[in-house]
């Protein structure tokens, strides 16, 4: 889909690297896993939980000029769902070749893109 992931956790470097050797799922991420243990990075994105030294879980899609697209964070033992996301990102990239256009609630790849603006108050 021609985008970058790196996933970043409070954990150390060697804690990746061991969750890499061990679990199943882990050993198959292709994509950079970022330290950060001081919490910095955890800080900016505001999923850091000073209580516990842990972050929330979080996703953030930004686009290739710097700015954030969307911004998921659960806490706890909640899972985020990867066909969503996938979805979303789909929908901001055909948004990005169609200026004027938008995905519209529950867009799908292949369905119509709807107008913005003025001239289409009230059609959908």
């Amino acid at each position: 889909m021609n985008v970058e992931v790196i996933s970043v956790s409070t954990d150390t470097h060697f804690s990746h690297w061991m969750w890499k050797k061990t679990s199943p799922t882990i050993k198959n991420v292709e994509y950079p896993m970022a330290s950060d243990p001081s919490g910095s990075v955890s800080r900016a994105y505001g999923v850091w939980q000073p209580e516990s030294g842990l972050n929330k879980r979080g996703r953030f899609i930004i686009n290739p000029e710097g700015m954030i697209m969307a911004v998921e964070v659960l806490i706890g033992p909640i899972g985020r769902n990867v066909d969503e996301l996938i979805r979303q990102l789909k929908a901001m990239q055909v948004v990005a070749k169609n200026p004027g256009k938008a995905a519209p609630a529950g867009w799908e790849p292949g369905k119509k893109l709807i107008g913005t603006g003025k001239d289409y108050i009230g059609k959908y």
